[in-house]
């Protein structure tokens, strides 16, 4: 998918309404106050089954050039949303994690951003939110890149 996909896809969640209950919706979720996209990651990287533990031990040069691939797509999405909406709120999900921890219950969309992610360049446009979401394996060269548009608040 190119950067222009990945705009048009964003325009799209933008408008669209959204769902009374959790709905899978094109390549990602969408639920009360949210829709999600997977932009770049793992099922695309390595197909549809992902326990294949032969197919995903293929050439490292090749892992690290479709991670190099993810890091491009998300440098490129951060350029133009900020050519676009001006510089991004970047937010510290540390004491979000840290809450968490303690035992706080967090709302979808945000527990698996929380879980999964020190922090988050935001968007507010009008009355939603949009995040570009960038997970990376701590080791390996995994990567997966997806946004979050929301009118729910960051916790």
């Amino acid at each position: 998918m190119t950067t222009a996909h990945h705009l048009r896809l964003i325009d799209g969640m933008r408008a669209r309404d959204f769902p009374s209950q959790r709905v899978a919706s094109g390549s990602g979720v969408s639920g009360p106050g949210f829709h999600t996209a997977y932009l770049h990651g793992e099922e695309e990287q390595w197909g549809e089954d992902r326990g294949d533990v032969g197919q995903r031990d293929g050439d490292e040069a090749e892992q690290f050039e479709r991670r190099a691939q993810c890091l491009a797509a998300h440098d490129a999405l951060l350029t133009l949303l900020t050519l676009r909406w001006g510089a991004p709120q970047v937010v510290s999900l540390w004491s979000a994690q840290e809450r968490m921890t303690a035992g706080e219950v967090m709302a979808e969309p945000w527990a698996e951003l929380v879980a999964s992610c020190e922090y988050l360049p935001l968007w507010r446009v009008e009355d939603r939110w949009i995040a570009v979401v960038l997970h990376m394996e701590d080791e390996g060269p995994g990567c997966e890149l997806s946004v979050l548009v929301t009118v729910l608040d960051p916790p």
